[in-house]
This record gives C-alpha cells, sequence and structure tokens, in this order.
C-alpha cells in the first residue's frame, strides 16, 4: 500500500489538503488544543467555552453492509453506532471535555439497499452506547438526527454524529503544554476493558478502506459493486485473500470479526483521569488519522520518541503481509496497538498508569519527549518491528 496506492481508493492518509486550508484559519481559544475551542457562543459566559466536533463511520458501515448482505443479521449496525459517537466523544475528551456533550446523530442511505430494520438497530445501538457512557460517568445526551434517503450519492450508508460541548476555559487541556522531558503512556487499542462485552482487534476507524480492499477478497468486487467507486482501478479494488469468515491468522477472530470490531472509547478512563488527576495531565492526543504521528501537531519544537510500543495486534501484521505496506505507512495509517496517549512528567506515570489499570486496559510508557534536534520543527522517532522510523513536521 504505498501512498499512491491508498490515493488511487480515492482517500487521504495526511489530509494535507485539508490542513493547507485549516491551518490558516482561526484556531480558537487554545489554538494547541487536540479540537477547537471557541468563545461561549451557546449562553455567552465569558468563563466558559464552546467545543463542536463532527466526524462518522465511513468505511466501518460498509463493512457492516457486506456483513448483513451475506448473513441478513441487521444488528451488525449497533457496532457502527458506537464507533460514529467515539470518534467525537474521544476527541473531545482529549480537549478536557467530560459532561454536558450533546450528540446528533445523520444517517445517509440508499433505502434500496439499506432497510429499516438496519436503521433501527442503528438507532437502538446509539441509544443503547450512550446510555453505556452515562454509566460510567460521562455526561452525555441524544440531541436527535437526521436520516437522509440519498440514493444518489450513496450505494449504500454512512454514519455520522456531531457532538458539542460546554465547558469551562479552565478545564481545558491546551496541548501546547507539551513540551521536553515528559512520558508518553500509551492506552492499549486491543483486549477487553471490564466496560466492553467484546475482544477488541484494536482497528478502530481509520485506514479501514485500505484495510476493507487488502484483506477481502474479489468475491465482494463481483458481488456488491454498490460498496465502492466504480471508476477505481480494479486492481486495488477487493484485491486481497480473504472472505470475511475466514480465520485471522495468530488470533481467535474471524478476519470480519477483527475489520468490524467496535472502536474502542476511553471515555471512562479519561473522565476518572481527568476527575482525580487533571493537574498531572499536560496533554492527550487520540491517535485516529494520522495514527502514530498525530502527535506532530502539537507542541513545539519536541521530539517524540517512541520505543516500547504494545505487540502489534494480528490485524495490523495481516494487512501489512497480504498488502506489502511498508512499516513505515503502516504507524502513519494505523494505530499499530495504542490509540490514546497521555503526555505527563515521569514522576506521575505511575499513578496514571494504576488508575487506567482498574479499568481493564493494558496501559504503558511507551516513549518520552525530547528536545527536538531540528529547532521549532516537530519529530517523531517510531522504534518497531525491528525499524526505526522517523517522521518531521515543521510547525
Amino acid at each position: 500500500m504505498s501512498s499512491e496506492r491508498y490515493k488511487a481508493r480515492g482517500v487521504s492518509s495526511d489530509k494535507k489538503e485539508v490542513h493547507a486550508v485549516v491551518d490558516s484559519m482561526d484556531r480558537g481559544l487554545f489554538p494547541g488544543a487536540f479540537c477547537k475551542v471557541t468563545e461561549d457562543y451557546l449562553t455567552g459566559d465569558p468563563a466558559k467555552c464552546n467545543l463542536i466536533h463532527a466526524d462518522g463511520s465511513g468505511t466501518k458501515s460498509i463493512l457492516a453492509y457486506l456483513h448483513y448482505r451475506e448473513t441478513g443479521d441487521p444488528s451488525v449496525f449497533r457496532g457502527i453506532a458506537q464507533d460514529s459517537i467515539v470518534m467525537n466523544v474521544d476527541d473531545l475528551l482529549c480537549a478536557g471535555a467530560t459532561g454536558r456533550i450533546l450528540l446528533s446523530s445523520t444517517v445517509n442511505r440508499n433505502a434500496r439497499n439499506f432497510p429499516g430494520e438496519c436503521l433501527a438497530e442503528l438507532i437502538s445501538g446509539t441509544e443503547e452506547f450512550l446510555q453505556l457512557l452515562r454509566d460510567q460517568g460521562l455526561d452525555i445526551a441524544s440531541g436527535g438526527g437526521e436520516t437522509a434517503d440519498v440514493g444518489d450519492l450513496t450505494g449504500t450508508v454512512t454514519v455520522d454524529s456531531c457532538a458539542v460541548a460546554v465547558m469551562d476555559r479552565s478545564q481545558v487541556i491546551d496541548n501546547a503544554r507539551i513540551r521536553p522531558d515528559l512520558s508518553i503512556i500509551g492506552l492499549s487499542s486491543s483486549g477487553k476493558a471490564n466496560y466492553e462485552t467484546f475482544v477488541n482487534s484494536g482497528i478502530a476507524s481509520n485506514g479501514l478502506t485500505s484495510a476493507r480492499h487488502d484483506l477481502l477478497s474479489q468475491h465482494y468486487r463481483k458481488n456488491y459493486p454498490e460498496t465502492f467507486d466504480s471508476a477505481t482501478n480494479s486492481e486495488v479494488v477487493y484485491c486481497g485473500p480473504h472472505r470475511m469468515q475466514d480465520p485471522l491468522p495468530e488470533s481467535d477472530m474471524t478476519v470480519g470479526q477483527a475489520l468490524l470490531s467496535p472502536t474502542r472509547t476511553y471515555a471512562p478512563v479519561m473522565h476518572r483521569l481527568l476527575t482525580t488527576h487533571k493537574e498531572k495531565i499536560l496533554g492527550l492526543v487520540h491517535c485516529s488519522g494520522g495514527a502514530q504521528t498525530k502527535c506532530l501537531r502539537f507542541g513545539t519544537g519536541v521530539h517524540f520518541i517512541k520505543e516500547d510500543l504494545f505487540p502489534v495486534p494480528p490485524v495490523f501484521r495481516e494487512i501489512q503481509r497480504v498488502s506489502g505496506t511498508s512499516t513505515h505507512e503502516m504507524h502513519q495509517v494505523f494505530n499499530m496497538g495504542h490509540r490514546m496517549e497521555i503526555y505527563c512528567s515521569p514522576e506521575y506515570a505511575d499513578i496514571i498508569l494504576e488508575e487506567i489499570e482498574t479499568f481493564g486496559i493494558e496501559a504503558k510508557v511507551v516513549g518520552r519527549t525530547e528536545e527536538s534536534r531540528s529547532g521549532n520543527s516537530n519529530h517523531v522517532t517510531v522504534q518497531n518491528l525491528g525499524e526505526t522510523l522517523e517522521y518531521s513536521l515543521k510547525v
């Protein structure tokens, strides 16, 4: 999966063209925060601020659609509801928002291919997952949403959400405080947290366009043409060796179960940490788009050294094996084992780790920060799979 192959599928791993536009715009009250933070337009309180975030579940929705078409089981869409919510909520958490979050969901569907029984599971799954978050202490509510029948725009379905929060400015986590001489704590993306009812493969919601096409076989290209753009070169469409029911090598999961594994939320953990240990946390990074290079966009003149990552989960090993993707690009596209990072002074690392472990999530110090060797530019060094990988960004 070279960068050109990735682009041939109509996606971008770095979204350079997006950042080129967005980075020139107003970055809000806390330019270094993980999410844009604005003045409180909703209530006008000068002591408060607003955060709003939009994201969704695109390719994961297509994977659920394939599962539904081959099994007739619409309940798979409950997990898709979770993915869409997590990609919003966990980003807001990285800016410090832990309460009074209001969520709106949008389902864009082709009604011929996505019937009412699937929509019912999506809606039920949304309410079920919001209740799980509330049971874990997060103050979040549904503000409704929209179901749009857009058969001309999509052959299947996409599930998107938008979340908004009002919070005290004093509670914002400003990643501008990420500096040299910090510990980087990583929270595993795989395994089973004590608030989860399933074992997670760790795949989450990023890089799935390539994961789907590189793992799954031409069976899906022949039988489900509505799941891909007909203008895409057939050589990069469903060009893998597997059917969804095939066993995933070195795993107890099937390939389909691994790809459909709902994106883990770290909300229960982060709510606890931001309630009890907020003063010890200097930065939070959700390793979503950009994966292990996401941290490049935060702090100034920082060299991020990640030298003790978790063992790479089987789903990522199989993607790399069948696609021939370089280790360098794998770490830019996939989380490769941990999807949340906490930045703190080394003396607080053990305290934070002890708190995380009570949730049944593996966590450890995966690295550290040093002064950048290139002035104000940020730099990442990842040591993993027997290679030393280098990434840079001028800030």
